[in-house]
């Protein structure tokens, strides 16, 4: 006898999410676009959030709408040029806006994604629990730029076996 378990994660798309802010905006590169389930990384195709050049501290931000148990974070990084804009970038995961959630515990950091290319980032420890998910770039003089960000998540407090 063979036994088969299917674990079953919701993946957010924008047709869930209702709010997707940033520190600032680029042109037509609003902060919605990183969640609109496109994984297109050409910025002039229109389909990436681009903070302003040259800021200090940059931030983008989901809002989940209520805390979930969150196991993986895919992030799409920029493919026609400047991958290592996003070097140093550290996903946040928490309940908290106290310094627009940048403050929320760390999941994981981003030390390099290569152009165009998506990579998967589970949490230290396995998983958190957070209603907001942050990219956070850390610094002076840094452009934030997502093409794609993927929110991996089962509701907070459910057991295993309320999924089988």
């Amino acid at each position: 006898h063979k036994l088969i378990i299917l674990v079953v994660f919701q993946v957010w798309s924008s047709k869930l999410l209702h709010s997707a802010p940033s520190s600032s905006t680029l042109s037509f590169a609003t902060a919605s676009k990183a969640i609109d389930g496109r994984r297109n990384s050409f910025y002039s195709n229109g389909f990436c959030s681009h903070t302003a050049e040259d800021e200090t501290n940059p931030w983008w931000r989901v809002d989940l709408q209520r805390s979930f148990t969150i196991t993986a974070v895919k992030v799409t990084n920029r493919g026609d040029c400047c991958a290592e804009r996003l070097d140093g970038a550290e996903i946040r995961i928490g309940n908290s806006l106290e310094n627009n959630g940048n403050n929320n515990p760390r999941c994981a950091s981003i030390s390099h994604i290569k152009v165009g290319k998506t990579y998967t980032y589970r949490c230290d420890g396995g998983s958190m629990e957070g209603r907001f998910v942050n990219v956070f770039l850390p610094g002076q003089k840094k452009t934030l730029t997502l093409c794609e960000v993927e929110v991996y998540a089962a509701p907070a407090g459910r057991a295993l076996s309320d999924w089988i």
